[in-house]
């Protein structure tokens, strides 16, 4: 029995070999994009000229309301090669529920004076970082000149950020990265255009605690920690604010009913604009959605109460307050871009954020007839882009991505590329950067073979044009199977290559399919 049960499984491994030879000598479709090695077939490869154009973007979705956002950027990155980013940050303010400034201490009004006094306000802006082998934080996704600062000042914003669209309240609103939000007052930081360059060092802040009359109480330090049971502080950014303003604004309306829930009090106090200019300086991605609550970017107010015998200075009780005020909610990342003009040449540029993509014709119907014609079975299908090493290149994308857009100017649909689900575990279309033998960066290659094959084979019909852009980490298609593309970009890096013109030579961009055809 057993016998005859393995002579079973080669007649039918052996039979089931045979149809599937002679089906694809028939139907020439693809197989996992493996090369046929067989040698009633002939392996072969042709180029295919593309078009590849400049494609500058007014702006991109940059709202948390109807997607999440893992990073937002702050401060300015310019080079002269590429569109300066202005990049700021419009959010919402968390409050806790029954603030008091006294927290439940109760003191005879008849007997006693409380004098509040605020120590110090500030925002404050945890740094991502890496811990290096010397046991010190290293700051990440740093781009530009962290030598020079950006200025930066903090605004209280007079615009309702709504959930819902006003013209539409069917739907969930969405912010442009280009949308503009009221000031209302001058600027809250207590230095004006406050000179912002990121730092390693900055791990500690000491509060001075005053008393009702300015005298020194005492010190608190500030750090923070990763984990409880961390040694070394994690460095954050802290730009002092107007005590006085705060004052008013905050502690004084603790009781009243601007605080009384989260919904009363965004339409009392409408979020923080935290704006970044200038011509130099560095761009910095921060983490607003971190798990460690301490971690999350906020506005701290720390405060001292003196409790006096009524009618006289005789210091009866020192009470140390702080609040801490998660800048959470709705949140914007706004992207001024300067108004830059590419000249029509042999190049296109590539730049995240609210910058440039570029817009891929890979064939017209007639090339698609005459190729579709040869019965090919396409093994493989690569678009290739060589980067203009003589361009900028210290902060190129680690990976470009490519989608598809259709032809619809006003409001076109996104999609993903075929490959990008069936090949997902296999890296899924490419784009990775790669470095000639030098070490330089040299390209960037995508791999389409699915796309390809659908398209000749007449699975698909070919009626959008590929769009290729900076990579995001929220590019990639999600788990289930959608095949939406929601271009979301924080990546602010840059690069220059080389389009389909005939002076590139070997360097200009090509679509390379390889295919096995009958003897």
């Amino acid at each position: 029995m057993k016998n005859f049960f393995r002579k079973s499984v080669y007649i039918v491994t052996a039979a089931s070999l045979f149809i599937t030879i002679i089906s694809c000598e028939k139907d020439f479709t693809d197989v996992e994009s493996n090369v046929i090695t067989n040698t009633k077939f002939n392996t072969a490869a042709t180029s295919v000229d593309v078009i590849a154009e400049n494609s500058p973007l007014e702006s991109i979705q940059s709202d948390n309301i109807s997607r999440p956002l893992a990073q937002y950027l702050l401060g300015v990155y310019a080079s002269p090669d590429y569109e300066k980013i202005e990049a700021s940050v419009v959010s919402q303010i968390s409050i806790p529920t029954s603030l008091n400034v006294l927290e439940g201490v109760n003191y005879g009004s008849d007997t006693t004076t409380v004098v509040t006094k605020i120590d110090t306000v500030f925002l404050k802006l945890p740094y991502q970082v890496t811990l290096q082998a010397n046991n010190k934080y290293k700051i990440d996704s740093i781009f530009g000149d962290k030598s020079k600062p950006f200025k930066l000042n903090v605004y209280r914003s007079n615009t309702f950020i709504n959930f819902y669209n006003p013209a539409d309240p069917s739907k969930v609103n969405s912010y442009q990265s280009n949308a503009v939000f009221e000031k209302m007052g001058s600027a809250l930081n207590t230095q004006i255009d406050f000179p912002f360059i990121p730092s390693e060092n900055d791990t500690m802040v000491v509060i001075k605690r005053r008393l009702y009359d300015d005298s020194l109480a005492d010190n608190d330090t500030l750090k923070l920690f990763n984990a409880v049971t961390s040694t070394v502080p994690i460095p954050f950014a802290r730009i002092p604010l107007d005590k006085d303003k705060f004052k008013t604004l905050f502690l004084d309306k603790y009781e009243t009913g601007e605080f009384a829930s989260q919904n009363v009090f965004n339409e009392y106090f409408r979020g923080l604009i935290i704006e970044a200019t200038g011509d130099e300086g560095s761009l910095t991605s921060f983490n607003f959605n971190n798990r460690n609550i301490d971690l999350i970017p906020s506005l701290e107010i720390y405060y001292t109460n003196t409790v006096l015998e009524l009618g006289t200075t005789k210091v009866l009780d020192t009470i140390s307050r702080n609040n801490s005020f998660p800048l959470s909610g709705f949140k914007i990342n706004t992207f001024k871009m300067e108004d830059k003009v590419y000249p029509v040449n042999n190049e296109i540029i590539v730049q995240g954020t609210a910058g440039s993509e570029g817009t891929i014709t890979l064939f017209d119907q007639s090339k698609i007839d005459e190729l579709a014609a040869n019965n090919w079975l396409i093994n493989d299908a690569t678009l290739t882009f060589y980067i203009n090493q003589s361009a900028d290149t210290t902060h190129v994308p680690d990976r470009l991505y490519l989608y598809k857009s259709d032809k619809n100017v006003s409001n076109p649909s996104f999609t993903q590329i075929t490959d990008a689900t069936t090949e997902a575990a296999f890296g899924g279309i490419g784009g990775f950067l790669s470095r000639d033998a030098t070490g330089k960066k040299e390209k960037y290659t995508f791999k389409l073979t699915d796309y390809i094959s659908n398209i000749l084979n007449g699975e698909t019909k070919y009626e959008s044009i590929l769009k290729l852009k900076a990579y995001n980490p929220s590019d990639p298609p999600g788990s289930g199977g959608d095949l939406v593309f929601r271009n979301n970009s924080w990546n602010p890096k840059a690069v220059t290559l080389f389009n389909d013109a005939p002076q590139n030579g070997v360097k200009k961009a090509v679509l390379l399919i390889s295919y096995s055809e009958k003897n």
